[in-house]
């Protein structure tokens, strides 16, 4: 068996949650490769929203493994505080949730660095989450951090050295006091360490390899999206992992000629979090309908997302860099109520045409948009692809010919049960 890769296609906040949940009955195995806690994949079924951060997507149905793989970085804190949101939910967590030992640990010091690193870049902050992750990778390339399995190994004396070392940057380089909240952060991080440690904590690359020899299928889940990858995002308003999917590779320890299906998920507008780039950005009554009509907040920091037209320059961009094999497009019901829908197809910048993502995006780059018919009717009661409207198939068909890559799936609304398989 190959693995598949589920993964965003534009700057995050796709709805990959609600899709890996909806994929799952069709694999054994669910895998998170990359990310943090600054995650925030938010499911809708039954009456229940949750929002997770660091338990993989799958976790909600029967008899299904789920494996936090080594290429994430985990915060004890907000993984007990998912784990105890589930059980109160009714959710059983125990076996079915695996923990590789060699995925590294945020600790409170880290959340500490990422505040103190934010505050002094002043106005050229880049709109962290502050959840701890950019230091906690920083430390992971520096050969400097703890993993999960050096809680078995003299781990109160690695985490007292490492602790240390935190507390000196903050105090030398940012001047930042830390001591009137360090104790009470320290006591929860404890508290989580040891829900964690009631898991099981595997060698999951080779978990993961033995189970696909013996015909297992595995879908490895992304986070964030591959204009915020490390690499090739809008640099420097990026995340600190490999977005990507290579970065399943990396995060899960599968090899590139094990890699199935790419599915790409983009909405079918942009959106973005933070400070950066963004070319397709609307700052008028538009962009501020799309985004009540889309509830366009992070489901991590509650943040406003910023919101802007299709981009099929960056689409294509992610697709090349993914080897993107099928798309899925999210949230078609939020323009359901426009009479003209513009997509971007170029850009231009000093009276010359750019279709290629550039190395730096500059002011000076203005999107060159199409205009298509608006379908102006509610996508949310539809059930089948028969009953699209002519212009929705249109948009659709629109953009599987600029990319050359086929829609298999679109989302018409939250729920687990509004979304409609067309291929």
């Amino acid at each position: 068996m190959k693995a598949d890769v589920l993964l965003g296609l534009q700057w995050g906040d796709e709805g990959k949650g609600k899709v890996v949940d909806v994929l799952t009955p069709d694999y054994d195995i669910i895998a998170r490769f990359q990310g943090g806690p600054n995650a925030g994949h938010t499911l809708e079924f039954n009456n229940i929203k949750q929002v997770l951060h660091t338990i993989p997507s799958g976790i909600f149905r029967k008899n299904k493994i789920n494996i936090i793989g080594n290429g994430v970085v985990i915060d004890p804190v907000v993984f007990r505080k998912e784990i105890v949101s589930l059980t109160e939910k009714g959710f059983e967590i125990g076996d079915n949730l695996l923990i590789s030992r060699k995925a590294h640990l945020i600790l409170p010091t880290h959340r500490l660095l990422d505040a103190a690193s934010e505050m002094a870049k002043g106005e050229s902050k880049i709109g962290s989450t502050l959840k701890g992750i950019g230091p906690t990778y920083r430390d992971k390339i520096g050969r400097d951090g703890l993993r999960v399995g050096d809680l078995s190994s003299d781990f109160e004396y690695k985490y007292t050295a490492k602790t240390d070392n935190h507390k000196e940057i903050l105090s030398k380089l940012y001047h930042f006091d830390y001591e009137e909240t360090l104790d009470a952060c320290e006591k929860e991080w404890f508290e989580g360490i040891e829900l964690l440690k009631s898991f099981p904590i595997i060698d999951s690359e080779n978990y993961i390899n033995e189970k696909l020899r013996e015909g297992k299928s595995l879908l490895a889940e992304g986070a964030q999206g591959t204009l915020l990858d490390i690499d090739f995002g809008s640099y420097p308003f990026v995340t600190s992992s490999s977005t990507i999917c290579a970065g399943a590779c990396t995060g899960l320890g599968i090899a590139p000629s094990k890699i199935g299906k790419v599915i790409g998920i983009f909405k079918a507008y942009c959106t973005r979090v933070g400070s950066g780039p963004f070319p397709t950005e609307l700052h008028d009554e538009i962009g501020n309908f799309i985004r009540k009509a889309g509830n366009e907040f992070g489901s991590t920091t509650g943040r406003p997302r910023r919101c802007g037209w299709l981009d099929l320059v960056a689409l294509k961009y992610a697709i090349m860099l993914n080897g993107t094999t099928e798309m899925i497009m999210m949230k078609a019901d939020v323009l359901d109520q426009f009479e003209v829908i513009r997509v971007c197809v170029g850009y231009e910048q000093d009276g010359e045409v750019i279709e290629s993502f550039p190395f730096e995006i500059s002011e000076r780059l203005k999107p060159i948009y199409v205009e298509l018919p608006g379908w102006k009717c509610d996508l949310t009661a539809i059930t089948k692809v028969e009953e699209f409207p002519d212009a929705f198939k249109n948009y659709i068909h629109f953009i599987e010919d600029e990319t050359g890559i086929p829609v298999s799936i679109v989302s018409v609304g939250p729920n687990r049960d509004q979304t409609i398989r067309l291929k």
